[in-house]
């Protein structure tokens, strides 16, 4: 498995082309008009837009520290993205650090924005292209869900039965997202886990609005399939 990109920080080899890694020259300051400057109109309206502005631009210019900075700051969202789409852990390690490498090499390219849905739209392309490069199906697909870790605590007062319940619905659930399409599969993980909108879904993913309510629409349904032998696990007791 490959080093984690927050404790391998890129070096100088890796650097993007002077013409991607330059920022925007800074602006000549204003005559002195007795009046104060007036704020850029794309200026960050909140503390973490700002935060990211000024990390990207100074990883534009080559600080390597500031781009290691924002690899901590957005690793364990991608990585909990990317987890719920690639069959195990180690993919998931993989292609979150694809995923950097990915932005730094492309730092030019970003417009503003959400610096997040920036990073999860690479992130979800890099895990896409690495399922449809293997094809292939795991023996325990998503075996992390069955990781107590991921289940909510439970109280000493809880029912045994509802706690195995509940563990086999998450097992049906893991197994029934590795039995439909990887297209499929990333659209509802972005739509009904991480509470994506459809334009965001579209944007990420490169697709039109349509076809992202199609494949959550298509996904649904073959879930659904999947699971009918095993509906009884989702009643209500």
């Amino acid at each position: 498995m490959t080093e984690d990109p927050a404790r391998a920080p890129v070096t100088d080899e890796g650097a993007v082309p002077a013409a991607d890694a330059a920022g925007p020259a800074a602006d000549a300051a204003p005559a002195s008009t007795g009046s104060p400057p007036l704020r850029p109109a794309t200026a960050p309206d909140d503390a973490v837009a700002r935060r990211d502005a000024i990390l990207v631009e100074r990883a534009r210019s080559g600080d390597l520290t500031a781009f290691n900075d924002i690899v901590a700051l957005h690793q364990d969202f991608l990585h909990g993205l990317v987890a719920r789409v690639v069959p195990d852990i180690d993919q998931a390690d993989d292609v979150t650090q694809e995923a950097f490498f990915r932005a730094y090499r492309q730092l030019g390219a970003y417009r503003g924005g959400s610096l997040r849905s920036w990073l999860a739209r690479i992130a979800m392309n890099a895990a896409l292209d690495l399922q449809r490069a293997r094809r292939r199906r795991p023996v325990q697909p998503y075996p992390e869900l069955e990781d107590d870790t991921w289940q909510p605590p439970a109280g000493e007062e809880t029912d045994p039965e509802v706690v195995v319940t509940t563990a086999e619905r998450h097992a049906a659930i893991a197994e029934a997202l590795a039995g439909i399409t990887a297209d499929q599969r990333a659209a509802i993980v972005l739509f009904d886990v991480e509470g994506f909108d459809y334009g965001e879904i579209a944007e990420m993913t490169g697709v039109s609005l349509g076809t992202v309510k199609s494949r959550i629409h298509r996904g649904r349904l073959a879930m659904r399939g999947l699971l009918a032998d095993r509906l009884e696990l989702f009643r209500e007791r």
